[in-house]
């Protein structure tokens, strides 16, 4: 797929999450909340990166909430201002300070004490733009989870942390070809359909 073709699909993806009502965002969100409450990958991630829904994405905001309770370290990513191609998990309380980074979008006042380096998490919900059922993932655009877990590209022997692609049902399409930067999910979980992948 050229890089023009890849930035129309990713346009048309963005479109069609968008579209989507309150309503129909509402039960995607409590479908999604269904799907991963109960899986084992989850019960047993004591450390879990989320993020908070912008653009249309599928919210996770129902499960962020029930992580809390359960006592797990629930971490949100924050765009670095230099470099400005790096990302950082900032671990959340409950009088947490916000803010909003250059894209507009809220996240937690970054705080190095609460910070964790990106293999000590257990699970990191990504969102995505598009997936296909070999779970790839066609993201913004921007790199910042590439950039982040290049380092799983090396690893022989352990791959933490485990990630997990979040989407709408929408946003599926037949196929997406792997670009040499695209670091492999160990899974996509939709409002439809939970797709675990086995690394080679």
């Amino acid at each position: 797929m050229t890089p023009t073709r890849r930035k129309a699909l990713r346009k048309d993806l963005r479109s069609a999450r968008r579209a989507l009502t309150p309503s129909q965002q509402h039960v995607a969100s409590r479908k999604l909340f269904r799907m991963l409450a109960q899986h084992p990958l989850f019960i047993r991630s004591r450390h879990i990166a989320f993020y908070l829904a912008n653009d249309g994405e599928i919210d996770p905001a129902l499960l962020l909430r029930h992580a809390c309770r359960m006592g797990k370290a629930c971490y949100l990513p924050v765009v670095s201002g230099w470099p400005r191609n790096s990302m950082k998990f900032q671990r959340i309380h409950k009088h947490q300070q916000w803010t909003r980074n250059r894209f507009g979008i809220a996240e937690p006042r970054a705080r190095a004490s609460g910070q964790t380096r990106p293999w000590r998490l257990d699970m990191v919900l990504m969102p995505l733009v598009g997936y296909d059922q070999q779970g790839n993932r066609l993201g913004m655009g921007g790199g910042f989870y590439d950039r982040t877990f290049a380092y799983l590209r090396r690893r022989q022997t352990w791959f933490a942390p485990s990630l997990i692609g979040l989407a709408h049902k929408c946003q599926k399409v037949d196929f997406l070809p792997v670009a040499p930067w695209d670091i492999p999910l160990d899974g996509i979980v939709s409002d439809a359909e939970c797709i675990m992948v086995a690394r080679p």
